[in-house]
């Protein structure tokens, strides 16, 4: 499983990179859009983005988004039943992943 400082770390790069700076700084700013308490709170939508991360398949953004639903104020509960949903809506892939976003949620 991709660790969520590495994934950070990589992040960090891309920003700092000459070809891919701007849209890392636009991306930053969709990501913060997107998340911002809204008519859903950001822990519901932290939540969401790690169903659709587990069923995308992509490591880093699991352990990013348990992260987050864990900061937004999400209970372990939660996130395992964001699992799975997540696993209803994957199928068999989505139970690897889901294991990965559950070794996220031990590890946080």
């Amino acid at each position: 499983m991709a660790d969520r400082k590495d994934f950070q770390l990589g992040l960090g790069k891309l920003a700092k990179a000459g070809g891919t700076s701007e849209t890392m700084k636009a991306f930053t700013a969709v990501h913060e859009a997107a998340l911002a308490d809204g008519e859903l709170p950001r822990k519901v939508k932290e939540l969401i983005a790690t169903a659709i991360s587990i069923t995308s398949q992509c490591e880093g953004c699991i352990g990013w988004h348990v992260d987050g639903a864990l900061r937004a104020g999400a209970s372990a509960a939660e996130v395992e039943e964001a699992i799975g949903v997540a696993i209803l809506m994957g199928g068999g892939p989505a139970t690897y992943y889901g294991s990965k976003a559950l070794e996220a949620l031990q590890n946080s």
